[in-house]
């Protein structure tokens, strides 16, 4: 739909939660509303570590931006924006120039690698579908290449698995891993025992899952101890390759990194030429606009802001408020009325770290863990879940994996068969003339026989 000549131009550059919740707000308001994302999906980032470890598919946790909004005056187009001209008032796209009245920049966060670019090769994060799948291939490859490998000790190295980075991402594949290999994959591998894959979990800081309360993070750490990971913290990592990890003058072998440890907001927020914080975030004013700019505000991810000394956390509840309060403020703006100040309601966090394991707080008072916390968790994820079919497909995945303990999502795409080892046939089991095949009449061993299909 073209946009009216005369209206308030509206431009959102994201589709994830808090510019999702922004649009959905303003489908009503006089105005025209235009969202800029570079994949045609919203995205429930918060269950992506389970497309990693096989228990979902990406289209049970995203759903195209067209079908959730569908808005008279909002219009939904597939670009990837490389830069604002705060100036001229325009976004700059991979397909040309968008004007604003009004824009919402919510673009989120990329992956941090603390100044070591080339680690990315070897230890993919977990921001997108792209990523997901691609960690599932990794740890779906490494079990097939131990199948294929004669030699022990090169065995070994397929079967460890290091996450660096003991935040929720990292502590999420951690679990989800270590479960994975002991529970859910041993009876469908011959050669090798997946059960006594290692899985580590490195952290710089003293402690998991640092930003909830003391006595929940140890029991986050007992809880992936008793699952078989291998915790280590206060470990800094000073290298990563394709055959292992570095810490300090402690080699860890291995062929199967993943990356949990960092965040680093959108490069689009260095192109603005205003205040950043040390993660590239933009410093907002209370009303989550550009301190001289009231027509642009930034939110989520990509926003830095502190409220009562303490910076508000960059999760999707956060994101979600942003949004729903930066279109009210869009609203004053046109009628001429003040902005009003942002302020972030903590209704809680969780963290999941295995079947029936989870940890969390309650409006910064009820701290749960064990089950309480885990059921906590499911519910709180299904009522997020954007859209009926992925809330019933979730629940309906949840409750096979549980009661079957396996994992049916362990697709592998594409040829491979040059990262693998060769196939040693003398280890393979041994064919006895009683039951080999006979050569059929006519055609010798090397012949194929004709096809029966016309």
């Amino acid at each position: 739909m073209e946009n009216k000549p005369g209206r308030h131009q509206v431009v959102i550059v994201g589709g994830g939660f808090g510019g999702l919740q922004a649009a959905l707000k303003l489908k009503r308001a006089p105005v025209e509303v235009t969202v800029l994302d570079r994949y045609n999906h919203h995205l429930f980032q918060p269950l992506l570590y389970q497309v990693a470890t096989a228990v979902l598919s990406p289209g049970d946790i995203s759903a195209p931006i067209r079908q959730i909004l569908r808005g008279r005056n909002t219009t939904v187009l597939l670009a990837e924006v490389q830069s604002v001209d705060l100036a001229r008032k325009v976004v700059v796209s991979d397909g040309g120039e968008i004007p604003y009245d009004t824009l919402v920049l919510a673009m989120g966060a990329t992956h941090s690698y603390f100044g070591h670019p080339e680690w990315a090769r070897f230890a993919p994060g977990l921001k997108t579908i792209d990523d997901a799948r691609e960690i599932r291939e990794r740890v779906l490859l490494a079990l097939e290449a131990a199948e294929r490998e004669t030699d022990p000790e090169r065995q070994r190295d397929w079967l460890t698995f290091v996450i660096i980075g003991a935040g929720p991402t990292g502590v999420e594949l951690a679990g989800a891993l270590a479960y994975m290999t002991r529970h859910s994959l041993p009876r469908d591998y011959r050669r090798v025992d997946t059960s006594k894959a290692r899985v580590l979990l490195l952290e710089g800081l003293p402690r998991v899952l640092n930003s909830f309360p003391e006595e929940l993070s140890a029991r986050a750490r007992e809880d992936l101890e008793k699952l078989g990971v291998e915790v280590r913290t206060g470990t800094m990592v000073t290298g990563v390759d394709e055959e292992g990890v570095t810490v300090g003058d402690t080699r860890i072998p291995t062929r199967t990194v993943l990356w949990g440890a960092g965040v680093a907001a959108s490069p689009v927020a260095r192109t603005l030429g205003v205040p950043l914080d040390k993660a590239g975030r933009v410093k907002v004013e209370p009303t989550l606009n550009i301190p001289g700019h009231e027509d642009v505000f930034v939110i989520g991810d990509l926003a830095s802001l502190v409220q009562d000394g303490k910076p508000v956390p960059g999760i999707a509840p956060a994101a979600m408020q942003m949004g729903r309060h930066v279109a009210k403020n869009i609203l004053h703006r046109i009628a001429g009325r003040p902005l009003e100040p942002f302020r972030y309601h903590d209704k809680g966090s969780f963290a999941v770290i295995g079947r029936g394991s989870a940890i969390g707080v309650l409006y910064d008072k009820v701290r749960l863990s064990g089950k309480p916390a885990w059921a906590m968790w499911l519910g709180i994820h299904i009522t997020f879940l954007v859209g009926f079919r992925n809330k019933v497909a979730v629940m309906l995945e949840w409750a096979y994996t549980y009661l079957t303990k396996r994992r049916d999502v362990r697709l592998i795409t594409g040829l491979h068969a040059n990262k693998l080892p060769p196939i040693h046939t003398a280890s393979l089991p041994a064919t006895t003339g009683e039951h080999a095949p006979e050569p059929r009449a006519g055609l010798t061993q090397h012949e194929p026989e004709p096809s029966h299909l016309h």
